[in-house]
């Protein structure tokens, strides 16, 4: 089965009902995208096919139908995605755990609507959760990525 990440062709050998997240992390070695619930209650696990938030635990491989990126395609380190200079901007990473997932969300929500007011940040992001309760932080983030998009 082939299937593009990150920019990046792959060829793997995995059976058609292994979920996305595990042909990422395990097939691979793509880390940065988590297991949170397993039952895509949490959004840790949400990455972008053809730009669109989808949760990676739910989406069989069989299934995909488009380009993948994950975290370690949004930015590079020379040059975060708005969304990740804003999130280091606002400090908004208390244990990171389900940062990737929140800044995935946030990115594709944002190409959908580029000027969100804060009742649609909160319903946008309210599939990702954060244990640390960041949730200020990422509301404020995702309106100076909102800004900062603007901008470009």
């Amino acid at each position: 089965m082939k299937l593009t990440v990150n920019g990046t062709e792959h060829e793997v050998d995995v059976e058609p009902d292994m979920p996305l997240l595990w042909v990422l992390r395990d097939e691979l070695g793509i880390t940065g995208v988590k297991y949170g619930c397993g039952i895509a209650q949490c959004g840790a696990c949400t990455v972008h096919v053809d730009g669109v938030a989808v949760r990676s635990c739910q989406l069989a491989a069989a299934d995909l139908d488009g380009e993948v990126t994950t975290i370690e395609g949004l930015g590079t380190p020379e040059t975060l995605h708005a969304v990740q200079q804003a999130w280091v901007e606002h400090q908004v990473a208390q244990c990171g755990y389900c940062q990737s997932g929140q800044m995935m969300q946030a990115a594709s929500f944002l190409d959908l609507n580029p000027e969100p007011s804060d009742d649609q940040i909160d319903a946008a992001m309210s599939g990702n959760l954060c244990r640390c309760g960041t949730y200020p932080r990422i509301r404020a983030a995702v309106k100076t990525a909102a800004t900062k998009l603007q901008e470009v």
